[in-house]
């Protein structure tokens, strides 16, 4: 089967670099559906999608666009307008992997197509700014893939061409080999830091296994729970096991590592059973290059490697965070329960680790019993969060759901 790729693009700007990469992709034997979405210029080559239609998907007009006089609100439109389009061709079968391309515009633009697509679809954005902190990590979808176009921002040249023939190659090829996500079996979601910091997952997994389920496991280090909060949100998960919150804590404290303002709110919003425990919530994530800032300076750091350090939050702090978990947890319209080991909530907390301080500890599990008094179902527990025993505390609450039909049962396969 022939396999279709939407092409997004500004086809009168750049014309010549699409061009090309039509070429490639049909070269290789692919189709393609092009959407122009220009304002000023008139396509320079034959598109299926005009720029027109388009902005007609919003209730607009170019004209109408144009009157506007400024070209970011004119553009927001039409990134309104191409990610509805995007949505309905692709329900209607007309496509089967995108790409789009740009500079800041033209990837504003193609971020917001890629959100309207489901994930297991190829999506692929060649961008200056590929890789760039201008890009939100809520901006993402799950699953979309960047090329740094190196030299691209105008005209064709040695450089652009071995940018753009890769996507071509990229995108026709994952659209050819995808395997999308069957959910044959109920998912649970799970979020961890690495495996090295927390290793919970290590014991649960193989249980849930053997309990009929597939489970997906998220690293948190922004990326991931950007993924795993847009995947929750859209109900995709049988149950949530969000054991670390390292994203949610960095975001309260304005760390770039963040998953976005809206973490711990998907599966919240979306009504799923949702277990929740503090993993990672005592130590703020930097970029291994940022420089650490003053009011961190004096407390204990843990260079995990060149792309990531870790500073502790002092007492103080941990007690705010624990009202912020609670606050935000308070706000689920599905069954929540809140597991305290009060044992310690990483690795790098044990006796002779940087991280230990059992002063802060203790005082955030004491505010963490007062913040959710009354609000979330909690379990305090008397160990450390990678014993065996938060384990089977876990599976002991979940085999209990399952019972009682709060989480859907595995199923089970030969």
């Amino acid at each position: 089967m022939t396999k279709t790729i939407l092409v997004i693009g500004t086809f009168d700007t750049k014309a010549d670099e699409l061009a090309y990469l039509i070429d490639r992709i049909q070269e290789q034997g692919g189709a393609v559906l092009a959407m122009d979405v220009s304002v000023l210029g008139e396509a320079q080559i034959p598109v299926e999608v005009s720029k027109h239609v388009v902005a007609g998907a919003v209730g607009e007009t170019i004209d109408g666009l144009i009157a506007l006089g400024e070209e970011g609100e004119a553009f927001e439109k039409m990134s309104a307008g191409a990610a509805l389009l995007t949505r309905r061709l692709y329900d209607a079968g007309r496509f089967h992997g995108m790409i789009a391309l740009g500079g800041t515009m033209g990837t504003d633009l193609a971020l917001d197509c890629a959100q309207a697509l489901p994930i297991g679809v190829p999506k692929y954005i060649v961008s200056t700014v590929a890789g760039s902190p201008l890009i939100a990590a809520e901006r993402m979808a799950a699953d979309v893939q960047f090329i740094l176009w190196a030299g691209g921002l105008y005209g064709l040249n040695p450089l652009c061409k071995s940018s753009l023939s890769q996507a071509a190659g990229a995108v026709l090829g994952a659209a050819q080999a995808v395997e999308p996500p069957a959910f044959d079996r109920p998912l649970i979601g799970m979020t961890s830091l690495g495996s090295s910091c927390l290793k919970y997952m290590k014991h649960l997994h193989p249980e849930l296994t053997k309990r009929g389920y597939d489970i997906a496991v998220f690293h948190t280090t922004g990326m991931g729970g950007m993924a795993f909060e847009r995947l929750a949100s859209e109900g995709v998960f049988a149950c949530v096991m969000d054991f670390s919150l390292q994203e949610f804590v960095n975001a309260q404290s304005g760390s770039l590592v963040s998953a976005g303002a809206d973490r711990l709110t998907g599966a919240g919003r979306a009504g799923t059973p949702q277990m929740v425990a503090p993993g990672a919530s005592d130590i703020l994530d930097l970029a291994g290059w940022q420089e650490t800032p003053l009011r961190f300076q004096d407390r204990p750091c843990h260079v995990h490697n060149r792309l990531i350090k870790s500073v502790a939050f002092n007492a103080e702090e941990r007690r705010e965070l624990a009202h912020a978990i609670a606050d935000r947890l308070a706000t689920a319209q599905g069954p929540t329960h809140f597991f305290l080991p009060k044992g310690g909530i990483e690795e790098w907390d044990r006796p002779g680790e940087a991280a230990h301080n059992p002063e802060g500890l203790a005082a955030f599990c004491d505010e963490v019993e007062l913040a959710m008094s009354g609000r979330v179902e909690m379990t305090a527990l008397d160990c450390h969060i990678n014993d065996t025993a938060f384990c089977e505390a876990v599976l002991v609450r979940l085999d209990d759901w399952i019972a009682s039909g709060i989480v859907a049962k595995g199923k089970l396969t030969a």
